[in-house]
């Protein structure tokens, strides 16, 4: 809705990922229930998208202009946030242990998977389902789908685009940092996942369509169950399998799959 390249998108990832982590330890360490740990993750998510409105507010110096300067600005924040981590954290992997097969594991078409994995593919479908809620269903998200089809004529009818960023922004601060903070426990933080991140988010913009959710959440699902299907046959083509396909949307559809569609 923005209309900015936003390269800091995968630095709240790994912030999540980095503050979940010392939320869970910590609560763990003073005698915290091991089922609840999932909730400890989820609650250090949302208290990061107190982050959210400064750094939009930083970003409202680019929003009209070229690309270079978005990508200039966002890029110095990427910078600073790893900064950062490698203060708080240092620069060492860090992860959860085991506490995410508290939840046991199960059988699945003759695999053994691990519950807390089906949870978080559970909590991802949750979140597509109330974020499609939320601008189809709710004055918010009719304001947001209006703002991002015509901003200009949106602002003529009264909206306050300023404040309608920052709510927008901060929702997907939220977004970003709750799911660093879920995937924690299988994984596990390092320095370079903001990057990774950021790389397969644009694949998944590029294949999806920018503007339009459903395309990043076809996208995204695209982009998912090829990693996931590479990483267990043929790990070596990991990304080159996704960036065949997103080649491949370029030549063939340029401005995504659901370009032009309804947000």
């Amino acid at each position: 809705m923005q209309r900015i390249l936003n390269l800091a998108c995968g630095s709240f990832y790994a912030l999540g990922a980095y503050t979940g982590v010392s939320a869970v330890t910590w609560a763990l360490g003073h005698g915290l229930p091991a089922p609840l740990f999932l909730l400890v993750l989820v609650a250090s998510g949302l208290a990061l998208a107190v982050i959210g409105p400064p750094v939009e507010r930083l970003l409202r110096a680019v929003y009209d202009r070229d690309e270079s300067f978005q990508l200039l600005l966002t890029f110095a924040l990427v910078l600073m946030f790893e900064d950062v981590m490698r203060f708080v954290w240092g620069t060492a992997p860090v992860q959860l242990g085991n506490a995410y097969l508290v939840y046991g594991r199960l059988a699945v078409a003759g695999s053994t998977v691990p519950v807390y994995n089906l949870v978080v593919i559970a909590a991802g479908g949750l979140v597509a389902l109330g974020m499609g809620g939320l601008l189809t269903h709710t004055r918010f998200g009719r304001i947001v789908r209006a703002t991002a089809e015509n901003r200009e004529m949106s602002a003529a009818l009264g909206v306050d685009l300023r404040r309608v960023y920052a709510r927008v922004f901060t929702l997907g601060v939220a977004l970003g940092t709750v799911g660093g903070a879920l995937v924690i426990p299988a994984t596990a933080a390092v320095n370079e996942m903001a990057i990774d991140v950021v790389v397969e988010a644009f694949a998944v913009v590029v294949i999806g369509g920018l503007g339009s959710m459903r395309g990043a959440f076809v996208g995204s699902l695209i982009v998912g169950v090829l990693k996931a299907g590479a990483i267990a046959t043929w790990p070596e083509v990991e990304m080159l399998a996704i960036y065949v396909v997103v080649i491949g949307v370029l030549v063939l559809r340029p401005a995504g799959l659901f370009a032009g569609a309804a947000p």
